[in-house]
């Protein structure tokens, strides 16, 4: 479940690339801050501020042993995220079927062999 700030705090968090990186690379298991600031080249302290912000988003969890933060995914609020992008997904599917007519009617000598509706025509 999201944190205290709910779907907008998951989507916050989720705005920054910084915070998506350090969600994907906490995908293959767990790390330490000071592991998930190496790759990214960034400072201690300033990993340690990505970290809370996916933290109030429910998006990890954080644990201290001894002198480590040690970080692990908490997918669920990735998983309500995504349900609530699905909602929209007839819409936009829509909107690009009318785009594929209007391109055809303007162009009918182009094939568009690669659309995934066409896959079952």
């Amino acid at each position: 479940m999201p944190g205290a700030g709910g779907m907008d705090a998951v989507f916050h968090a989720l705005a920054h690339d910084t915070r998506r990186s350090m969600l994907r690379r906490l995908a293959g298991g767990e790390l330490t801050v000071g592991e998930l600031a190496e790759p990214l080249a960034i400072s201690l302290a300033a990993a340690s501020k990505h970290v809370r912000v996916l933290e109030r988003a429910g998006l990890l969890q954080r644990r201290v042993d001894g002198r480590r933060h040690v970080c692990r995914l908490r997918a669920a609020p990735l998983a309500q995220a995504e349900a609530w992008l699905h909602w929209y997904e007839p819409f936009w599917n829509e909107r690009l079927d009318a785009l594929t007519d209007l391109v055809r009617a303007a162009r009918p000598d182009l094939t568009t062999p690669n659309f995934p509706n066409e896959l079952d025509e």
